[in-house]
């Protein structure tokens, strides 16, 4: 008899597929809409905003249903969902039909991630998941760097087709994630590897749910404060480099494979100890200074020559990297450890909306503030991350204390009563 593959390798393969065919998705995604859909960028760019919007309030409900109804046949739905969605792209012809796929794309993606979060929490025991999530976001670069490949090949060839098998590659890779995802082990709704015996999960407001959990709502907006980072390396550094800069414009390509490579390679190690509420806050706080340090840097690339700005630059983009690992090893752990144990999905849903808020509101807010404010903008990003890290102790902390004392074992409470 052959043995089952363990959860975590299923799970790493499930994040490979989808990574890869997500890479080619991005890197060519804008240009069919534009040049073979026929959509103004303006057009293409209202609709991705609304969609993602979308996506954002349908992430907490859709967690929701994988704590209430099981986060594998969840996860498995949406992965068929994305991939219909993607699929359907290839049929849209105006721009009505286009922000409809668009909303039903980003709603299945962000109920997705809170559902296999969900998953994570299910199979992976609390000591193991920061662990984890650092292995298959290295496998997430990876498969990324595949896709954007793959992506490359198709915008080189320029053709109608090739745009569309991205589309078919897309689809057909979330199909595989489903199936690999259906594969997993079952475990009942709201059911938490390594929960302790005895202990009563946290009883939060019904209805709006996470929505009142203040403790944990601030520290969620700390962390979208934090990743506010996430626009620089595809928009904003560009930018920087052409218009302020005497670096050449190639060294954009060289800084996102410099970061995509680093997170591949060193973001397991950065996790490594991240393993409670507390050093979770110092990786957060550390990440803080060296993201200040790293400001500090790019703000002073733009004077000098060539290789001047050149060195700047990259010694800005590896301290940046440093920073984005730690923060988000912090982040990981800070966002399942202040969760009630049965309501993860919802939780995770509602964390992981920073995300599409971040890349929602931060190019208006970094254009704005690197790009034509110069350096105080980059000293003001930098401050503003540093004094959201340490915010994010206090935050976190308070979260705590509410979930310990809802987790009192059911002999002291009816001591208690």
């Amino acid at each position: 008899m052959t043995q089952r593959p363990a959860p975590r390798h299923l799970l790493a393969l499930a994040q490979l597929s989808n990574s890869v065919g997500d890479g080619a998705y991005y890197t060519t995604s804008a240009l069919y809409f534009t040049q073979v859909v026929g959509l103004s960028p303006a057009r293409v760019g209202l609709g991705l905003t609304v969609g993602w919007a979308a996506g954002s309030l349908a992430g907490v409900p859709l967690g929701r249903l994988a704590d209430r109804r099981g986060a594998r046949g969840t996860a498995v739905l949406l992965a068929l969902g994305t991939a219909l969605a993607v699929a359907s792209f290839t049929v849209v012809r105006g721009f009505l039909p286009f922000v409809l796929v668009a909303c039903g794309y980003a709603a299945a993606q962000s109920g997705l991630a809170a559902a296999r979060q969900a998953l994570l929490a299910v199979l992976v025991s609390a000591g193991e998941r920061t662990g984890l999530l650092a292995r298959l976001q290295s496998t997430l670069n990876a498969g990324l760097a595949v896709g954007a490949g793959l992506g490359g090949l198709a915008l080189h060839s320029g053709t109608r087709g090739a745009y569309l098998a991205v589309f078919v590659l897309d689809a057909v890779s979330f199909l595989v994630c489903a199936g690999l995802l259906s594969a997993l082990p079952t475990a009942a709704p709201g059911a938490v590897a390594g929960a302790v015996p005895g202990v009563v999960p946290g009883r939060r407001p019904a209805g709006l749910g996470v929505l009142r959990d203040r403790p944990y709502a601030r520290v969620a907006l700390l962390n979208t404060v934090l990743l506010l980072r996430l626009p620089l390396l595809s928009l904003v550094l560009p930018l920087w480099i052409t218009t302020r800069t005497a670096a050449p414009a190639w060294l954009v390509s060289g800084l996102f494979v410099l970061n995509t490579a680093a997170v591949t390679l060193f973001q397991v190690r950065a996790a490594r100890g991240v393993d409670g509420v507390a050093p979770a806050t110092r990786a957060v706080r550390r990440a803080g200074w060296v993201m200040l340090a790293a400001c500090a840097v790019f703000a002073l690339s733009s004077d000098g020559g060539t290789a001047w700005a050149v060195g700047l630059l990259v010694l800005g983009a590896v301290l940046q990297v440093v920073a984005e690992m730690g923060q988000s090893a912090g982040s990981w752990q800070l966002s399942f450890e202040l969760a009630p144990p049965d309501r993860v999905g919802e939780y995770q849903g509602f964390f992981g909306t920073g995300v599409t808020v971040a890349r929602t509101l931060g190019p208006l807010v970094l254009t704005s503030l690197l790009v034509e404010w110069g350096t105080p903008g980059w000293l003001l990003l930098g401050a503003v991350t540093l004094g959201a890290s340490y915010a994010m102790g206090p935050a976190a902390r308070r979260a705590q204390d509410g979930q310990v004392g809802l987790r009192r074992p059911r002999a002291a409470r009816s001591r208690a009563t």
